[in-house]
């Protein structure tokens, strides 16, 4: 596949996590996918992504992610990126506080026949934690 396909199916994935649609995983993730730094207790392939990301949205109900940076390859896509919500819901155990997020992380993703095959990524979830008051900073 080419540069622009597998840019095309991240921005696809992005989609999918600011309206909240994850039925768009399906197509954009191979269920075969190997993550590299999942969530605890995550599975594998688009239902992996659906019930992290379903977490995520109770959690935070506005949450966005926009990509600040991107680059790619013929079988890799590169991005950094910036998450932003507001927490109105509970999220690791810490009640609803209304205080919003703003961090940052990376991913790199592989792909092939245009789906996601592998993962590699970071958030600042400690920051997460200090943002919404659940540890001192």
């Amino acid at each position: 596949m080419s540069k622009e396909t597998n840019i095309a199916a991240q921005q696809k994935f992005g989609e999918a996590v600011n309206t909240g649609n994850y039925e768009l995983f399906k197509d954009l993730v191979a269920e075969n996918n190997i993550d590299h730094d999942p969530a605890p207790d995550q599975a594998q392939g688009s239902e992996g992504y659906a019930a992290f990301f379903g977490i995520m949205r109770k959690a935070f109900p506005d949450i966005k992610l926009a990509v600040e940076q991107l680059s790619a390859d013929h079988d890799t896509v590169s991005l950094a990126y910036r998450v932003t919500g507001t927490q109105d819901g509970e999220f690791m155990g810490f009640a609803p506080s209304g205080k919003s997020i703003n961090i940052r992380g990376m991913q790199i993703s592989k792909f092939k026949d245009g789906k996601m095959v592998e993962r590699w990524g970071s958030s600042d979830e400690l920051g997460i934690l200090k943002q919404i008051g659940a540890i001192e900073a």
